[in-house]
């Protein structure tokens, strides 16, 4: 007889699901407060989203951001879904190990080991620092997110159907093009929406390889926060949960989506 979930268990997973999540819903309600005084309800209104559309300063940051996160984003995807392919497709390739082990140290080491090696990277070239010394370092931090989800995609793929395409003629350009492309889009989609929000959420790295004229979001949120919590920052904060939660979501859904084309595949190549 099946037993259902315990008491224990839904009020510890309750409590979990409270910890992470309560936080930021009371930040995103109080960003809908009409008193000054961030700790003090006043009632309902869009007073502070106002506000946040005249703080030049801030929308400045938040379109650095944006610009930052979308080059850093697609250099990543890129780069990653070449590096996923050369993991999976290649064998074992002399200098695999180093290759792989370069690929995948940004996931386990510390941002703040990585922003200083960044930084010290720049100062030794002399390289002024700046929009493209932040975008440079997103893409070694991002990268490596992509070629994880590319290539736990690309270890599935049925191999049949690239040599079914290839046995009616079609080269092996053009079959990666029209059969293997298409049906990984999901798993780079995916990736680019990863690599998208670590970049407009970072803060650390960031603050390492920035330089005069290139504040994103997550600083100015920062040294305005050390000052005092303003109003302005709930709205903004509110905002930038919207983005990634909605990015969160097309990411889900282009997952699905395709999930259920290799399934449709498989069925077409199983009849």
């Amino acid at each position: 007889m099946q037993r259902g979930p315990s008491a224990f268990n839904v009020v510890s997973v309750a409590l979990g699901f409270a910890f992470l999540y309560l936080p930021i819903a009371i930040l995103v309600i109080f960003s809908f407060n009409a008193s000054r005084l961030v700790t003090l309800w006043g009632g309902w209104s869009l007073v502070w989203y106002r506000e946040l559309l005249r703080d030049e300063a801030v929308l400045q940051a938040a379109w650095t951001s944006l610009r930052i996160a979308a080059l850093s984003a697609s250099a990543a995807t890129v780069l990653g879904t070449l590096a996923a392919i050369a993991l999976t497709r290649l064998g074992r390739f002399r200098g695999r190990l180093l290759f792989s082990g370069m690929i995948y140290a940004p996931l386990v080491m510390p941002e703040v080991i990585t922003g200083l090696s960044l930084l010290l990277l720049f100062v030794a070239l002399n390289i002024d620092r700046g929009f493209w010394t932040i975008v440079i370092a997103h893409i070694t931090l991002t990268m490596c997110f992509v070629t994880v989800i590319v290539q736990s995609r690309l270890i599935d793929f049925d191999r049949s159907l690239e040599e079914a395409a290839m046995d009616l003629g079609c080269p092996p350009f053009r079959t990666f093009l029209t059969v293997t492309l298409p049906l990984i889009a999901p798993a780079i989609a995916a990736g680019w929406m990863l690599a998208f929000s670590l970049s407009l959420d970072d803060l650390v790295i960031a603050s390492f390889t920035t330089g005069p004229g290139a504040t994103t979001l997550p600083i100015r949120i920062y040294s305005e926060v050390r000052l005092g919590v303003k109003p302005e920052i709930n709205a903004v904060c509110t905002i930038m949960i919207a983005v990634v939660a909605i990015g969160t979501l097309a990411s889900s859904l282009m997952a699905k989506r395709g999930a259920a084309e290799r399934e449709r595949a498989a069925l077409g190549a199983q009849v």
